[in-house]
Formats: structure tokens, sequence, C-alpha cells
């Protein structure tokens, strides 16, 4: 069985099926308090390519995240200088834990385009704070709508903890791409709970 259910893979590919989630009315319970007193969410203004690229493969290796990775240093820099988009990044006793990534898309809708933890912090409930937190942060600039989607290649309870915060499933689409393992984009060892179709 592949990730969609299905009994057959072509050589050199994955397939995974996207949820989109939307949230349309601001949620009407407390916030996710901090789970410890150590922990800080800062901005992160026009961060420099080097150090987003650290954010990003070590939060994203594990689910095989790859858009960004591919970006040249000049695109990814135009992209984190843009005024639409507020990299946040939790600290935790000084080091970095995590990142959510929000994007203007108008002036009522925000987009998560990422969201996840530093493989040493999952488990420890710095996901859902550092996700109401990003929430919280929407609906305070004016947000009406927030939408995020993620796939079955992202951590298992990822959906869940989506749908716990608030959001809602509204469309699902099953893909197909060829495996970043065996392109080089990824290394090979990399997310062993996703079976490789070797060519």
């Amino acid at each position: 069985m592949n990730a969609t259910g299905g009994t057959t893979l072509k050589a050199g590919k994955i397939r995974f099926t996207v949820t989109y989630l939307e949230m349309t009315d601001r949620p009407g319970r407390p916030l996710v308090p901090a789970p410890r007193d150590d922990l800080q969410v800062l901005q992160a203004v026009k961060a420099p390519a080097h150090f987003y690229r650290y954010l990003f493969n070590t939060v994203g290796e594990p689910w095989l995240w790859t858009d960004r990775r591919t970006e040249s240093d000049q695109n990814l820099a135009a992209i984190l200088a843009s005024p639409a988009l507020r990299l946040m990044v939790l600290y935790a006793a000084g080091v970095p834990a995590g990142f959510i990534e929000l994007r203007r898309i108008d002036k009522r809708e925000t987009n998560i385009d990422y969201f996840g933890l530093m493989p040493e912090f999952i488990g420890q409930g710095l996901g859902p704070y550092l996700l109401d937190f990003g929430i919280g942060l929407a609906w305070q600039e004016g947000a009406t709508k927030l939408t995020v989607n993620t796939c079955t290649l992202d951590h298992p309870r990822a959906l869940r903890g989506y749908q716990r915060a608030g959001f809602i499933p509204v469309r699902r689409r099953d893909y197909e791409k060829d495996d970043p393992r065996l392109t080089g984009i990824i290394p090979r060892h990399t997310a062993p709970h996703i079976p490789i179709a070797a060519p």
C-alpha cells in the first residue's frame, strides 16, 4: 500500500494526499499557554537565506519538504523580504525550536505557508503553542480567514492538530512527484517511514 491507498507506485515517485483547511471564525477558546517558562517567539525580519535554510531544512527534512530547498538565494531573499510575510521563530532557552510562516494573501486572508518544530523538540507540547501564537497574530492583524494545508507526508498528528486548533478541511487532492531522496535534493536515508520506489 502507498500513502493514498493504492497498490502500485511508479519507480522514483512518491504519492501523497494534501488536505486544505480553513478557519473563518476567531477561536472562541483561550489560546494555548506557553508550556515552559523559557520560550520566546520572535519575528525574523528579512532573515538571511542561510538562516532560513537552516530552519526550513532541519524542520522539514523528516517530512520531505522540498519547495524552498530548490530556491536560489536571490529568490529566497526576495520571498523573505516581502512585507506580506511574517517569519516567527520559536526559541526554547535561546535555541531555535521551530517556526511558523504567515503570508498575507490580501487584507483579510492569511495563509500559514509553513509550520513545524525541530525534531528534538517534537512531543513537548510546543507545537500547539506555536500554532496558536500564529493564529492569534493573524487575527490580531485583521485577518478574517486563515488557510493552511497539510499532507500525508507530514507528521501523522499534523492534520488532527490543525483541526483541534479550529481549522476545517474543505478539500483533498492526490499528488505524485519525484522522490527527492532519489534526485539528490534530500539525503536518501531521510524519512525511512516513507517507502522508496527505487528505479
